[in-house]
């Protein structure tokens, strides 16, 4: 998915380790790219049901992503200028 200039892959996950690596959650691992071929990772992070999103849904995990490269977006446009 493209999104304000960066490339988001959105993976299922279900080995989410969340509150002290004592609770395996399911989720997404969302990679952010500086563009399609997937060359330069930028960022990973996941979206653990019941801790960043409500329910184990592709559509809240592309909401979440979005909101994430929006808080992000100053930081990562300074990584890839230093690429």
């Amino acid at each position: 998915m493209r999104y304000k200039g960066f490339y988001i892959k959105i993976s299922p996950d279900s080995n989410i380790r969340r509150v002290d690596k004592n609770i395996l959650c399911e989720g997404f691992l969302i990679q952010v790219f500086a563009d399609e071929t997937e060359r330069i990772e930028i960022d990973n992070f996941s979206a653990a049901v019941g801790f960043e999103i409500l329910e184990n849904s592709f559509a809240e995990a592309v909401q979440f992503s979005k909101d994430f490269v929006e808080c992000e977006e100053k930081e990562y446009c300074r990584i890839i200028d230093e690429e």
